[in-house]
């Protein structure tokens, strides 16, 4: 399948449309345009609309600016809530943005800890094994070129794992039949990792639409500054010059229904807010999340053209979340205690680079040349199907997490970070609206990741250093305005998600209302920062375009 588009996307106005506009423009009339939402998305296209001598109105439902861009001190040090890499480095305007604003990337030792169902640490070597045989030419680099070149016979409803599962059976033949079958569901167990990656279980990975998972290429810088300074410079043009209306929640998007009738004049499409207030505009565009257009149709009248209300349903939307704990100390950040394995940034993860490039929350591939700082227990920790939770996780759902310890000095806190996904997600997120009691929340997170802290060296719970002094759960599964959840994926059962992304790009221009956000996004960069900002961009371009304003 085709990866190479870039920001092009398809007009799909009318000429008649287009006359209108110009006729408009040549009177004199300033272009108005509306845009639900301030995430990335909003951000950009009201910034090159701006830049045309259009007149912009942003409505954030929130009481702040950057949507799923977002950080918090409520540790005492910055995080981030939303994301926390740059993936793809290849002409990446996120990335360019963050090095002009001297935004600290980092580029992470690739070393890694993988704990058993018993808790106990695997040998460096199995984990080296594990990793070796998904990221270099392994399953994952198989899977990518076998959803590319078999994408059209392959059936919609054969996932990831069923992939990983028919090829993990040709391994370990050599080995007597106990010791591989065991090696066989500890490589599977591994595999698992890639939930955190979409936001869902890799048995709900389409394997014939994989190959849109692939992203930017290029290196995966960790964003150690947080998004904070980034996020500022993406939104500075519309704080100077659109007018922005916080705590605006959009209930109902009024436009015309359109017309092929010579001469037809469009109605101009009027927002309406939760309080009562109407704007109406030139162009709306609706920067809301996948998961918000899932569960608020009813939202556009008159409705959404069944093709676009298709593409909506088709597309997954994950939960992907985070949880932050913070220690008085790290104490277990021991490089002499870390079952390393050998997996460095110059010999580990794909070294030579066969692996196409995803968007990796955990062990990333294709990492940046890492920086001299001193050794540190591992980086990364994955936590396979934990039998030791029976009370907290009797699902055993497999956390992964960062060492933000290891992280260089100014950036660096005595903090693990925990990804979490799909139905553990949810979990999370209803702990956090259990109660109103902040204390009695915090215990309750605290108690569930218990088990996983305890299997770090040096714990003990009688040790000052290991009683957490903070708690962070992001919780987007159970935000509203996040459309309880994170980022698109591509889920078994999808027939044509190329299409699906197509559709939901173009949007219904001819009643004057455009989608943007990460969903809409160039293929090469759905579900990421960059991609919700190439899509405000082109959804501008093609405003601009449309209006006789700029070609």
């Amino acid at each position: 399948m085709e990866k190479t588009e870039h920001c092009g996307y398809r007009d799909g106005n009318s000429v008649s449309r287009i006359s209108q506009a110009q006729d408009a423009m040549q009177a004199g009339k300033r272009i108005s345009v509306g845009i639900l939402g301030a995430g990335f998305a909003g951000l950009r296209c009201a910034d090159l609309l701006l830049q045309h001598g259009c007149k912009v109105t942003i409505f954030e439902a929130r009481n702040r600016l950057g949507g799923r861009v977002a950080q918090s001190n409520h540790l005492g040090h910055l995080v981030d809530l939303g994301p926390n890499w740059i993936h793809g480095t290849d002409n990446n305007p996120i990335l360019r943005i963050a090095k002009e604003t001297g935004t600290h990337l980092h580029a992470w030792n690739e070393d890694s800890v993988i704990f058993g169902p018993d808790g106990n640490a695997l040998d460096a070597s199995e984990t080296d094994e594990y990793s070796s045989l998904l990221w270099d030419d392994g399953l994952i680099a198989d899977a990518f070129r076998y959803s590319n070149e078999h994408h059209a016979a392959i059936d919609s409803h054969r996932s990831l794992h069923d992939f990983f599962v028919e090829k993990a059976g040709s391994l370990f033949l050599d080995l007597p039949e106990d010791v591989a079958r065991r090696k066989r569901e500890m490589l599977l167990q591994v595999a698992s990792m890639w939930g955190a990656y979409i936001g869902s279980s890799v048995t709900r990975q389409s394997l014939k639409f994989f190959w849109l998972e692939e992203c930017i290429q290029g290196e995966n810088p960790f964003v150690a500054g947080t998004y904070e300074k980034i996020l500022e410079a993406v939104a500075k043009p519309a704080v100077e010059g659109a007018e922005i209306k916080l705590n605006a929640e959009v209930v109902r998007i009024v436009s015309d229904e359109g017309s092929d009738t010579p001469g037809h004049v469009r109605a101009r499409p009027v927002i309406h807010l939760a309080d009562g207030a109407m704007e109406e505009f030139d162009e709306v565009v609706v920067t809301a999340p996948l998961g918000w257009l899932k569960s608020n149709k009813e939202a556009f009248s008159p409705a959404l053209p069944p093709r676009l209300s298709q593409a909506i349903d088709n597309i997954g939307y994950g939960t992907l979340d985070k949880v932050y704990i913070t220690f008085p100390s790290a104490f277990w950040d021991s490089p002499i205690d870390a079952p390393h394995s050998k997996s460095t940034t110059n010999g580990g993860i794909d070294a030579h680079g066969t692996t196409p490039n995803v968007t990796a929350t955990t062990a990333p591939p294709h990492q940046p040349p890492p920086e001299k700082t001193p050794q540190h227990y591992a980086s990364f920790m994955h936590w396979l199907a934990p039998a030791y939770a029976p009370t907290t996780n009797p699902q055993c759902w497999e956390p992964q997490g960062i060492n933000l310890a290891a992280l260089p000095p100014g950036s660096a806190h005595s903090t693990i970070l925990f990804y979490i996904y799909g139905a553990c997600s949810s979990h999370i997120a209803s702990i956090t609206i259990s109660t109103s009691d902040p204390q009695i929340r915090d215990a309750r997170l605290l108690e569930f990741l218990e088990p996983y802290c305890s299997r770090l060296p040096h714990y003990s719970p009688s040790n000052p250093a290991c009683r957490p002094t903070g708690v962070l759960a992001t919780a987007w599964a159970s935000d509203k305005f996040a459309g309880y959840g994170s980022y698109s994926n591509f889920q078994v059962g999808l027939e044509e998600g190329g299409r699906d992304v197509e559709v939901m790009r173009e949007g219904m221009p001819e009643r004057g209302v455009w989608i943007a956000g990460e969903h809409t996004a160039p293929f090469v960069a759905l579900g990421t920062s960059t991609g919700a900002w190439w899509s405000g961009d082109g959804v501008a371009r093609r405003i601009l375009g449309s209006s006789g304003i700029s070609q």
